[in-house]
Parts: structure tokens; C-alpha cells; sequence
């Protein structure tokens, strides 16, 4: 990246397939999404990245992890993409904030065919802003809170059984959150998350600003975004009707909150294989 951090690039699947790039949520790690991305390996060339400071990349500076710097991460991917794997079209599947990064690059979606989004955390005026609003205060004093440090995975991913937001996601799911989003100390004692709390709180705490940035009207490539069923709770920030939005191809999934690729991967794969036959077609 632009400041020295290195970013991780993963390629898996079928070299001759059309390609997709996969990135994550908050506080995630793209590993994590297997149970969705592994549907697909046999027809897509699947590039797999983490957002600094999360999953394969190592921490550092936190003055650095922002949104904004998220953004330049994006653009200087897609290029790298492009330079080591080839250039040919390529659709993004982007979960979460990742989705909103993907949003707020200057090139629009310009670099690619197109993109499918996971329920995107974008807000628009009226209740739904003020919801969002307390939604996002609740998720970042929520990751302040967040536990460190365990004594393994399987205390980690015990823990989790009685979180909410987890309830709907498939089995394994817990133990290989675990798996993907702790890493061994340095000094081997423990296990630690690789995204520390106080980062990913900060992503929670500005996200909510930089989602009203959005302009759904200037998107330089078709757009498809699937959200969560929004009659659910939120279990994480509330989820929108996009439908009225000519732009943009809105869809959401019954029973399903914002984890929908860990709680429905057959559909979220079905819905990224209906996409790129879209894109494919046109």
C-alpha cells in the first residue's frame, strides 16, 4: 500500500472462469466467508483479500486505519489484481464495510464488470439515519468491549454460542471464525484477535459518516446489493429498501441478518452466480 503496509492477495478456484473478488465485514477476515466463497471455486477465479490490520496482514499503525485509507487500499488492489493475475474483467463481492469502501473509491466501480454487495451499510435521511446513527455508537462501544486475548480457539469460539448476532450462521461457522480471525501470540501464551478491538472499533465509530457519502446515482458499473431481511432485528446496522433506488439492483434474503453469507451461502452464491450470468449476458 501506499505507506508500506503489505496486503495479502489470495488466488483460488478456476483460472479460466470469470473472476471474483471476495472481501469481508468488520472485524472479519475473507477466510471466514468460505462457506460461501467455496461454492464457487469450481467455475470462478476467485481473488480473496483481507482489509489491513485484518486476517493474513499483520497490525500495524492504527493512525492509519481509517476509511479513507481503506479507499487508496482498494483502488491499489484492484490494480495489483490486475497486474500479477492478468487483466480481465472482474466483479467485486464485497460484505459490509467492504461493500462501502468499494462505494466511496473515486473510480465509481469503474474497475470492474460489475459488483454484488452484501448488505451494505449505507443510511439515508429520515428514521432510518437516526437508527443508524445509535446502531453505529452501540457497535463501536460494543468492539471496545470486545475481548482480547483467549487461552484457545475453542474458548473463543465457545463464547461465541451465546452471542446473538451468531444464532443463524451454519454449522462451523463458530469454530472457524475462531480459526481466521485469532492468531498465536508472539510469545505463543495465547491466542489474540487480528483485528484488534480499539480497530475495529474506529471503522464502527466513522462508518456511519462515510455511508452518507454515498451517491447510489453515479455508480460507473451495474450494481447488485443484497441485503438482510428487513423485518429482522438488526444485528448490526439497520438494513435498507433500496428498491426505489433506479440504479441499483436491490434484493434482500429472507431470514437472514447482516452475517447472510454465513447464514445462507448456498443463496448468497446462487445470487453471485445469477449476477455474473447478468454481467456475462450483457
Amino acid at each position: 500500500m501506499d505507506d508500506g503496509t503489505n496486503v495479502v492477495i489470495r488466488r483460488h478456484g478456476n483460472p479460466a472462469g470469470p473472476r471474483l473478488v471476495v472481501c469481508h465485514g468488520n472485524g472479519l477476515a475473507s477466510d471466514l466467508y468460505y462457506p460461501f466463497w467455496s461454492l464457487l471455486t469450481a467455475e470462478c477465479d476467485l481473488i480473496v483479500y483481507d482489509l489491513r490490520n485484518h486476517g493474513w496482514n499483520e497490525v500495524t499503525a492504527i493512525e492509519n486505519h481509517n476509511i479513507p485509507s481503506l479507499v487508496r487500499d482498494h483502488d491499489l488492489i484492484m490494480e495489483a489484481i490486475d497486474s500479477y493475475f492478468g487483466d480481465k474483467p472482474k466483479v467485486g463481492a464485497f460484505h459490509s464495510v467492504s461493500a462501502l469502501i468499494s462505494l466511496l473509491s473515486p473510480t465509481k466501480g469503474s474497475a470492474f464488470a460489475g459488483r454484488i454487495l452484501f448488505d451494505a451499510p449505507l443510511c439515508r435521511a429520515g428514521q432510518t439515519y437516526e437508527k443508524m446513527e445509535e446502531a453505529t455508537a452501540r457497535n463501536a462501544a460494543s468492539a471496545r468491549r470486545r475481548r482480547e486475548r483467549f487461552a484457545s480457539t475453542e474458548q473463543f469460539s465457545h463464547r461465541l454460542q451465546s452471542v446473538p448476532a451468531f444464532s443463524r450462521v451454519v454449522p462451523g461457522v463458530l469454530d472457524l471464525m475462531a480459526k481466521t480471525t485469532l492468531r498465536r501470540s508472539p510469545d505463543r501464551a495465547h491466542y489474540e484477535l487480528r483485528c484488534p478491538s480499539e480497530y475495529e472499533a474506529r471503522l464502527a465509530e466513522y462508518g456511519e459518516v462515510y455511508s452518507g457519502m454515498v451517491d447510489l446515482g453515479e455508480l460507473a458499473s451495474p450494481t447488485k446489493v443484497l441485503g438482510a431481511d428487513p423485518s429482522l432485528p438488526p444485528a448490526y446496522l439497520p438494513s435498507l429498501d433500496l428498491t426505489d433506488i433506479v440504479t441499483v439492483d436491490y434484493d434482500f434474503l429472507p431470514d437472514a441478518t447482516h452475517l447472510l453469507q454465513l447464514e445462507e451461502p448456498e443463496a448468497c452464491a446462487e445470487a453471485a452466480r445469477d449476477f455474473l450470468d447478468t454481467i456475462h449476458d450483457g
